[in-house]
């Protein structure tokens, strides 16, 4: 498996961003769940926003809601987040994860262990 993201990059507050994750040897099914997570500077690393695997679920988290979207596009093997009206405090190194199994909408809410992990693409939102 292998998550490779791309996208990242410096942004006045308010503007957007498109985020990649391009995925070789998962299935975008009931087999894995895919997040998006992020790590700011001296702080843990927190969920963004995840699907479900097996109901096609999409979720964002509260902190993000409205604002931050998770798709995929099945034919291209690629997950994306677009993060819209960013903030200085989205600033951060921004991750691809999967996890084997189909979990409920919002799973990304609790602290389940991840199976894979991207390397990572960094954002900085400038004020």
């Amino acid at each position: 498996v292998q998550l490779v993201e791309s996208g990242g990059g410096l942004v006045q507050a308010g503007g957007s961003l498109r985020l990649s994750c391009q995925t070789s040897g998962i299935t975008f099914d009931h087999r894995y769940a895919i997040a998006w997570f992020r790590q700011a500077p001296e702080k843990g690393r927190e969920a963004v926003a995840c699907t479900g695997g097996g109901d096609g679920s999409l979720y964002s988290v509260d902190s993000v809601k409205g604002r931050f979207t998770i798709f995929t596009d099945n034919a291209k093997n690629t997950v994306y987040l677009q993060m819209n009206s960013l903030k200085p405090e989205d600033t951060g190194v921004y991750y691809c994860a999967a996890k084997r199994g189909a979990y409920n909408r919002g799973w990304c809410d609790y602290d389940y262990p991840i199976d894979y992990w991207g390397k990572g693409t960094p954002v900085t939102v400038s004020s």
